[in-house]
């Protein structure tokens, strides 16, 4: 047996390495950081409104509890969850950002092996979390229409199948899926899938056939909605989000939390969002409003851009027409988001901002939008 006292060191295998799902993990894009007050930060999907003044009161509240540790719980903010949607406490669960909760989801339902069914392109951090599970990754191209394929969707599944991922509206498309066709699809799908639907820029749609979850999760006990405080709250620097789900489901979400992972502060700040409902919903409709004044401008002007029901626009083009638009974009102090072979996502903000893009756009030389497949009509 060796101890500290031995002449000789023992024999090893080299230095500590990473599982082989760790090393081979592409690490996650955000979006490129503002520098300077001049520039409007359009590359991120996150509230451009300052934090409401009932917000910020609950958090300097809270700071003065800093030296303790948060609920673990969460339980004062799963009572306003559970009020706000008509639910139960049991049926929520929370974590840091929607993006955690996703986490403790894959983590809950999934070993080396099983498969996980997501749309493509959509949240780019699918992939990610799908990798670190161990699990695989089984990624459905979107149609044409930038829509969710859920008839190829369905057709991808096989007795590996453990989790499928619907994104609506999808990001970075802003395509919702129809309630009809999400209820059409729950139909179809073994009970023994979790359907997650990822809600994260629900606030923002106001189509007719917008999907209500709540009832369909009613219906499909298989169905966990998720959902986030980061977009239409402007909570992102605090990272909240959370999952409606039957309570066995909810309760093994919160059993794979990591324990005491949404703040104090975190908590405070949603609870008094949840309180401030018709301000919300006032910078939801501006939000709006700037959506529905840039779509049938662009479209006037040539592009064919699908209708977004979220916080920003979408244009598909090829990687030599994305490389030329975010510089161009960055040239006039815009920063967009660019997705290689994919397009550019371009976030609404203030109507200033969102009319640097509408000018940008309108006035490109013809040689970019006729020769780069910008996805022209």
């Amino acid at each position: 047996m060796n101890t500290l006292t031995d002449s000789a060191a023992p024999v090893g295998n080299g230095l500590p390495t990473l599982r082989p799902e760790v090393a081979s993990l592409p690490r996650y894009v955000p979006g490129v950081r503002a520098e300077g007050p001049d520039v409007a930060a359009l590359a991120s999907n996150e509230s451009h409104f300052d934090p409401l003044p009932s917000v910020l009161r609950g958090v300097f509240s809270a700071a003065s509890t800093l030296n303790r540790y948060p609920d673990a719980g969460s339980l004062m903010l799963r009572a306003r969850l559970a009020e706000h949607l008509g639910a139960t406490m049991d049926e929520v669960a929370v974590g840091p950002g929607s993006l955690g909760v996703l986490n403790q989801i894959i983590s809950a339902f999934c070993r080396p092996g099983d498969e996980v069914i997501f749309p493509w392109r959509s949240f780019e951090a699918y992939p990610l979390v799908v990798q670190l599970a161990g699990a695989t990754s089984v990624p459905v191209p979107l149609r044409d229409d930038e829509s969710h394929d859920l008839n190829a969707m369905l057709a991808a599944v096989t007795e590996q199948t453990r989790v499928i991922i619907i994104c609506t509206p999808n990001n970075p498309t802003g395509v919702p899926v129809p309630h009809s066709k999400i209820e059409e699809f729950l139909g179809l799908v073994r009970s023994d899938i979790l359907v997650v639907i990822d809600e994260a820029y629900i606030e923002f749609a106001t189509a007719a056939d917008t999907p209500d979850t709540l009832a369909l999760y009613r219906e499909h006990p298989n169905v966990c909605l998720l959902r986030t405080f980061s977009k239409a709250y402007g909570l992102a620097g605090l990272r909240i989000g959370y999952a409606v789900a039957s309570r066995d489901i909810a309760e093994g979400l919160r059993k794979t939390a990591l324990p005491f992972s949404v703040s104090a502060l975190a908590q405070e700040a949603a609870i008094a969002s949840l309180d401030a409902q018709d301000e919300i919903r006032d910078r939801v409709n501006a939000v709006v409003k700037e959506r529905e004044r840039l779509l049938p401008a662009l479209r006037a002007a040539g592009y064919n851009i699908p209708d977004s029901q979220a916080n920003f626009l979408w244009l598909r083009c090829d990687d030599d027409a994305r490389e030329k638009l975010v510089a161009d974009f960055n040239a006039a102090g815009i920063l967009v988001r660019g997705y290689a072979r994919d397009g550019v996502r371009i976030s609404l903000a203030d109507a200033e901002a969102n009319q640097g893009v509408l000018s940008l756009l309108t006035n490109q030389s013809p040689k970019l939008t006729a020769d780069a497949n910008l996805a022209r009509t």
